[in-house]
């Protein structure tokens, strides 16, 4: 039989960052890096693959909103970027 884990879930932010999953993120920009105001924000993911996946499907509603490059970020580490949003 397995011992049961004596760690509580998380509930808020953790003491020590690293022993939990880093949330994707893209920040989401115009063409000359300023901010771009969504209609939704931009969500949160568990993974690299899970956060590109979604720029995938939706990076042209995004750029019809006025965005023209994202930069992918794991907390507040920037991982690449930015990267063009244009279909050229």
């Amino acid at each position: 039989m397995q011992p049961r884990s004596t760690r509580t879930p998380l509930l808020g932010p953790p003491d020590n960052m690293k022993e939990y999953p880093m949330a994707w993120t893209w920040r989401i920009e115009t063409g000359g890096g300023d901010p771009v105001t969504l209609e939704s924000d931009v969500p949160e993911f568990p993974s690299q693959s899970d956060a590109e996946s979604w720029l995938g499907e939706v990076w042209r509603d995004l750029a019809d909103a006025g965005a023209g490059q994202a930069t992918l970020v794991e907390d507040d580490r920037e991982v690449y970027g930015p990267m063009s949003l244009s279909a050229e």
